[in-house]
């Protein structure tokens, strides 16, 4: 059985995603049913909605089109992790908003595509430490250069769940593992952290890369965090950048090569099942 944490969904239809026009490859429809389709061939049980960015005013909008999703017959999906502003006033209200709807298990903001000093303001780390007690999650998603912001927020919001998405985002093409490395080793010593196994291909040569390319960041991603706090997810369609989802399914499957089915199973389900309790 496996778990995917991360899943995106677009419909341009129906909301609006001002950065697709940066990203050709991407600026289409990818809906429930194509992902649906092929993730049910490949064993995959369960789906965690992973925000898309859309325009502000969209936010709502796109946690109330996957709570529909999720309640067609058979659907897969078991909740979401909402966009959220924590840099914004009206934080504490979409909070308590959100709270009240169980279908949301975290929140996502994109850190990369701001200023670094987003998440370095006041209200920022005061409306991410109401997230203590909650039981909700916050995903990070930053680039290796940021690391020290995203641990000047695990340090300040110690009952809060992390969860570092994509490895960190390590430039896998350009080289950069002994950045990315140092960044990794540190802030995996914080024990309110845990590490999402998702997406890398799209961080390497799209046309080129090989499992060789991938075996360093996933070896020592592990090594520092360990299976107890590590989990999966597909980055769909992003993944489809670099091959797409039975691809990075079964890079993940020869990455794991050698380790034992208790190692297999905390990653593809366990971990993501005791985070969110997704049963």
């Amino acid at each position: 059985m496996i778990i995917d944490t991360h899943l995106h969904l677009i419909y341009r239809d129906r909301l609006s995603y001002p950065w697709l026009k940066d990203v050709p490859a991407l600026d289409a429809d990818f809906t429930w049913e194509t992902y649906s389709r092929e993730a049910r061939r490949l064993g995959i049980s369960s789906v965690l909605h992973m925000e898309v960015d859309v325009a502000p005013e969209d936010i709502p909008r796109e946690t109330a089109m996957v709570q529909d999703l999720s309640r067609r017959p058979d659907s897969l999906i078991r909740g979401v992790i909402a966009s959220c502003r924590p840099e914004e006033p009206g934080f504490a209200s979409y909070l308590e908003t959100q709270r009240a709807n169980p279908f949301v298990k975290g929140f996502r903001r994109v850190l990369h595509v701001v200023p670094d000093d987003v998440s370095e303001g006041a209200l920022f780390r005061e409306n991410v430490k109401r997230l203590s007690g909650t039981g909700l999650t916050f995903d990070l998603c930053m680039l290796p250069h940021q690391i020290d912001k995203a641990k000047a927020l695990l340090d300040l919001a110690p009952d809060v769940t992390f969860i570092l998405d994509h490895c960190g985002v390590p430039d896998i093409k350009g080289h950069g593992y002994d950045t990315w490395k140092t960044g990794i080793t540190d802030i995996a010593s914080r024990e309110n952290v845990r590490v999402k196994i998702s997406g890398i291909p799209a961080y390497g040569d799209l046309e080129n890369w090989t499992l060789e390319d991938l075996k360093p960041y996933f070896e020592h991603t592990i090594a520092s965090f360990g299976f107890d706090r590590a989990i999966w997810g597909s980055d769909w369609p992003v993944c489809t950048l670099g091959g797409g989802l039975s691809t990075w399914v079964a890079t993940t499957q020869a990455l794991l090569h050698g380790c034992t089915m208790e190692e297999r199973e905390k990653l593809f389900s366990g971990n993501a099942r005791g985070i969110w309790q997704l049963g």
